[in-house]
């Protein structure tokens, strides 16, 4: 019977861990993580950087409701409200791995525009997490002509139950997925920010 316990104990421990991968903390909470297996480059690269403590204390630097939340730039640790942030990084990029749509509380690599980038390389640290909007079936349509790929139903599905930034899709690297604490983007989403976008009182990360 000991035995019986014991196991269960660590089924259930097995069971609660498997929830995210990594745990993104803020003053508005935690954020829990998924990574991807169809971006395997950036899932080795965000976790060896979460394993150096590469994000502690950075900043969500670039925040906008009914879009997206933004961080991971080297260059935000402390700075300055004055300091012009979101050109930073660990001196690499990532080859693109496009393919997973924006759905709401996805990960997805920052890069530069396709003028500097046609190869649509991912940023080597910074990350966006998708909030958007409402999504429907007539603006799937006209991603679909716009980008000549089809959505599965179930990504349809998805896109109206979640919501999320479809515009995105086709042109950036999904990489990973929050799996608890969207509540928490939403929050960040919302708060005060100056007209290039930083909030006004810094959102500082740490993740484990």
């Amino acid at each position: 019977m000991r035995h019986f316990c014991l196991l269960l104990t660590l089924v259930w421990l097995t069971a609660c861990g498997s929830k995210g991968d990594y745990t993104i903390s803020t003053d508005y909470g935690d954020m829990e993580v998924k990574l991807l297996d169809s971006a395997p480059r950036h899932k080795e690269n965000f976790g060896k950087l979460v394993s150096e403590g590469f994000y502690n204390d950075l900043l969500f630097h670039r925040v906008m409701k009914g879009f997206m939340i933004q961080g991971g730039d080297p260059d935000s640790k402390g700075a300055h409200f004055e300091k012009p942030l979101g050109s930073g990084g660990p001196g690499y990029t990532i080859p693109a791995e496009i393919g997973v749509p924006h759905f709401k509380g996805m990960l997805s690599a920052a890069r530069l525009g396709d003028e500097m980038n046609p190869s649509k390389a991912s940023s080597g640290s910074q990350f966006f997490i998708v909030q958007g909007g409402p999504v429907d079936d007539a603006m799937l349509d006209a991603i679909e002509r716009e980008r000549g790929f089809k959505y599965s139903s179930a990504q349809r599905e998805k896109y109206r139950k979640l919501g999320g930034s479809p515009m995105l899709d086709g042109e950036y690297s999904v990489f990973g997925e929050v799996v608890s604490g969207l509540e928490v983007v939403d929050k960040i989403a919302a708060v005060e920010t100056d007209p290039r976008d930083r909030p006004k009182k810094d959102v500082k990360m740490i993740i484990k």
